[in-house]
């Protein structure tokens, strides 16, 4: 194979592995000669995936499906609950923990919308690492920030750096690079999702499920968006 379908593959597995991003990849080859890509080393006999558009590369891990979407009633209900755009909530779940519910920070931020141990109990959840509690609650705070400051932008750096902060800098995003890159990357995310069309053949909840789509165009790796859920392949759910 090629060296620029070899790069695409490689980064198309270290993009769908759940490991940190500094993880080694190991590239060996089976006994017919097909190259492996794995996380591991590879020592004797091991499960492979078959990798889309590379016929001779396989990989040790799967590729990953809708994760997001397995979230969706969650994320809808409690929007509905707390006045907030589901698209701001989803938005706020991926830059916090990439939709992994057993996220933990170095600072104890726990689940999907990563809720600090007192923040937790403040609002009623005694289990944070159920995804539905997680949400419930992470969305509760962000709603309750949301009218506290009347904005979101404000919501944002308060749910990020605490709301005092935001209070200290005369209700002014704080100049901290962690919040300001926060802000940015979640504001943009949220407003890129596309909007909610009307309930139809398609929709799920009431609404259009929109897929994002990774495919291989000349060589490269290039995404599209389509209403029609892959039956292979590599995609997420953003809408």
């Amino acid at each position: 194979m090629d060296l620029r379908a070899l790069v695409f593959t490689v980064a198309v597995v270290v993009g769908l592995s759940v490991a940190p991003a500094a993880a080694q990849i190991y590239v060996s080859r089976d006994a017919a000669g097909t190259i492996v890509l794995s996380d591991q080393p590879q020592a004797g006999a091991a499960s492979t995936y078959a990798v889309r558009n590379a016929a001779n590369v396989r990989t040790t891990r799967s590729e990953r499906g809708d994760e997001e979407g397995i979230y969706d009633e969650a994320i809808e209900s409690a929007s509905a609950t707390h006045g907030v755009r589901p698209e701001l909530v989803r938005a706020v779940i991926q830059v916090e923990s990439g939709f992994n519910p057993r996220a933990r920070s170095n600072k104890g931020a726990m689940g999907l919308m990563q809720l600090m141990p007192a923040t937790a109990a403040g609002l009623g959840v005694d289990n944070p690492w159920d995804p539905v509690q997680n949400i419930h609650g992470g969305v509760a705070y962000l709603g309750s920030l949301i009218r506290e400051f009347g904005d979101e932008v404000l919501a944002l750096a308060a749910y990020n750096a605490g709301p005092g902060a935001v209070n200290r800098y005369g209700q002014r995003v704080p100049p901290y690079r962690e919040t300001q890159d926060y802000v940015q990357k979640i504001t943009r995310r949220s407003e890129a999702m596309p909007v909610v069309r009307a309930a139809s053949a398609g929709t799920r909840s009431g609404r259009t499920v929109i897929y994002k789509v990774l495919e291989e165009v000349d060589g490269l790796p290039q995404w599209r968006l389509t209403d029609t859920r892959p039956r292979t392949g590599t995609f997420e759910v953003i809408r």
